[in-house]
């Protein structure tokens, strides 16, 4: 059967009854269709990645030197003010009347936002500055980002699903790398190591909207259809009981998101201790590794997505993923030499592909309502989001525990990483009923 090339359009639903939401219609979508969301989601990776992954460790180096932790502080708390934001923001987003779409606007406005606070922190002085700048930056990548996964929940059916988180998890994957590589490229210049991957990632996310247009949502939100205080306040959880298999994705994601980032946070800090170099050479180091597990990244979401689409089997995926997290993790741990950390970094590359692309299908697979993507895809960005602000705030004290001199403990921060990998993928694996 060809591929139907059209894409569904917002405009062909008759008009939504006062105060009603409708989804748009799920039908295949073309290869460049998905081609474009996984540009889309490349550009959101590279513009939130680098900060979190190298500029915003070497930035609050240069200004409060052998004060690491601090790091923890600045992310874990620019994650906790956007999880208070991410309901209103979906059930917004799910309500939205505009002739650019629900979710486009979106896009656009949080890319911008990033954007803006990029060179606020490349201009801070202090850090109180810098994670206040990066609170605002946070919030727009996160508006951004989420909003192209709500593309997906809306416009993408079940048999493209895998596939889909395949192009998005190689994208997502990719980008940090090359991000952290053309950041590297201007070292000496503070300003442009925020400013060019930031702008890089912006042009990238708002091509999808000039290709593909999201089309009128007028069509598909009645007139009548606002944000309610009664409905942000039930926004922010669902009923579990009800929804079973919606819950035991969350808990399984929140558990292994815990997991990783425990040992990702600190990468940074953590390779410039392993290998005994100052912290802005190991942005060198990072794009080494990073690059050697593009492959293992591309290998594992053609795994997680492709395969498991053929093979109609996702929660096997989402266990086999965590089990090599773990195999990760524990090199990783016990690595003090390049070679080492190079394979412990490719193991783990490969199982979070793995893991991401195919959870990712299981979330869009279980959701309670497509009508509200927006609102449910926020509620499992929680299972994403909480981890990784209560990671960083609790992981300065695991590097603590037994540490002698000015090494950390890192040894330690990493087991705990794969001992939460591998319970998230159980849970995953053994409690979800309706999905194979």
């Amino acid at each position: 059967m060809p591929e139907d090339t059209r894409e569904p359009a917002a405009q062909s639903l008759p008009d939504a009854a006062p105060g009603a939401i409708a989804a748009p219609p799920l039908q295949r979508v073309s290869t460049a269709y998905l081609v474009w969301l996984a540009v889309a989601a490349f550009g959101g990776s590279l513009a939130m990645m680098v900060p979190l992954s190298y500029s915003l460790a070497l930035r609050i180096d240069e200004i409060a030197p052998g004060r690491e932790e601090l790091l923890g502080f600045v992310t874990g708390s620019a994650q906790f003010t956007y999880l208070a934001l991410s309901p209103l923001i979906g059930l917004w987003s799910d309500r939205l009347r505009s002739r650019f779409g629900r979710r486009t606007p979106f896009m656009a406005a949080g890319a911008l936002l990033g954007l803006v606070a990029m060179g606020g922190i490349a201009l801070a002085g202090n850090v109180l500055l810098v994670g206040l700048f990066w609170v605002i930056g946070m919030a727009g990548w996160s508006v951004a980002g989420q909003a192209i996964q709500n593309l997906q929940a809306d416009r993408v059916p079940e048999e493209q699903r895998g596939r889909v988180s395949a192009l998005t998890g190689v994208a997502v994957q990719v980008a940090p790398v090359l991000g952290i590589g053309i950041a590297y490229a201007f070292a000496s210049n503070e300003l442009l190591v925020f400013m060019v991957p930031a702008a890089v990632g912006v042009a990238l996310m708002l091509l999808l909207p000039v290709f593909k247009p999201e089309g009128d949502s007028r069509a598909l939100v009645g007139a009548g259809a606002h944000v309610t205080v009664k409905g942000l306040i039930t926004s922010y959880g669902f009923n579990p009981r009800k929804y079973p298999d919606f819950g035991w994705n969350w808990l399984g994601r929140f558990i292994f998101f815990m997991g990783l980032y425990f040992n990702t946070t600190f990468s940074t800090f953590f390779y410039a201790q392993r290998l005994d170099l100052p912290v802005k050479e190991v942005a060198g180091v990072l794009a080494v590794i990073g690059i050697i597990g593009v492959a293992a990244a591309a290998g594992g979401a053609v795994a997680g997505g492709f395969l498991s689409d053929k093979l109609q089997r996702r929660k096997l995926f989402a266990l086999i993923g965590a089990g090599i997290f773990v195999a990760g993790a524990v090199t990783e741990a016990f690595a003090y030499s390049l070679p080492q950390l190079i394979a412990g970094m490719v193991l783990m590359q490969l199982a979070i592909a793995v893991f991401a692309t195919v959870d990712q299908a299981i979330a869009f697979a279980v959701l309670p309502d497509r009508a509200q993507a927006g609102r449910y895809l926020a509620v499992v960005a929680f299972a994403q989001k909480i981890p990784s602000a209560i990671a960083p705030l609790i992981a300065p004290f695991i590097i603590t525990v037994g540490a002698g001199g000015g090494d950390k403990n890192y040894t330690l921060l990493y087991l705990c990483g794969a001992v939460f990998a591998l319970a998230g993928g159980l849970v995953i694996a053994t409690k979800i009923k309706s999905v194979r």
